[in-house]
């Protein structure tokens, strides 16, 4: 499947993904991971929910349903209530509601940060990241197997569970999580359907409903 290059649209479900220029890993050290993820909570939460995530060492997956204009206004209004949230002040400076330019805005902000600390220059990731938009509960359901899958896909484990940057543990924990855990069970029926349908495997054909070929062909060379 082909991604679309059209700006993200309030209201879609979609899976984005991306890859470091040239294959580069993205995550060069474990502490790498956490930082990402700090940087995603500050761009992204304002404009998206989160259904699931995994953090590769060249490339990431995530599944996003954009918020609505109005969702994004209201959280506007909360946010003043708690100035001292870092998510909150970014919230309140954004001066329109733009989710493309909230990644964008995401992956500056860590290459800038890669590039100081590692004493690079020149782009750390593809110049526009993949967006392909998730328009049945079927597709969601394997889309997130498929995100979840993705460590064990590349033979960065034996098994994805063991995998420690992937949504994988949160959704299946009882901790406190921004991910949307509860509405995800529900979509399989409970955390014991969820776990189930785990236990499952993807063909390369259902493989390559999720990402455009070219993309699925690179990233499977590591």
């Amino acid at each position: 499947m082909k991604y679309t290059t059209e700006p993200l649209q309030p209201g879609v479900t979609y899976h984005i993904y991306n890859r470091g220029n040239n294959r580069e890993n993205l995550f060069i050290e474990e502490r790498n991971y956490p930082y990402f993820l700090s940087l995603y909570a500050k761009y992204i939460e304002p404009v998206a929910d989160t259904y699931a995530y995994c953090l590769m060492r060249n490339h990431f997956h995530f599944s996003t349903r954009i918020k609505t204009e109005e969702e994004w206004l209201e959280a506007i209004k909360t946010s003043q209530v708690s100035e001292t949230c870092e998510v909150s002040r970014e919230i309140s400076r954004a001066k329109k509601f733009d989710p493309s330019r909230a990644f964008s805005n995401l992956f500056n902000a860590y290459a800038k940060s890669i590039n100081k600390g590692y004493q690079r220059t020149g782009s750390l990731f593809e110049e526009r990241f993949g967006r392909i938009p998730v328009t049945t509960d079927a597709y969601l359901a394997n889309l997130i197997f498929y995100i979840h899958y993705n460590p064990q896909k590349h033979k960065f484990v034996k098994d994805f569970r063991d995998w420690h940057w992937s949504s994988y543990p949160a959704l299946t924990g009882s901790g406190e999580t921004k991910l949307k855990r509860e509405e995800i069970l529900n979509l399989f029926g409970g955390k014991r359907g969820f776990e189930d349908f785990h236990q499952g495997k993807l063909d390369e054909k259902e493989l390559a409903m999720f990402t455009d070929e070219e993309f699925e062909a690179e990233t499977s060379q590591e």
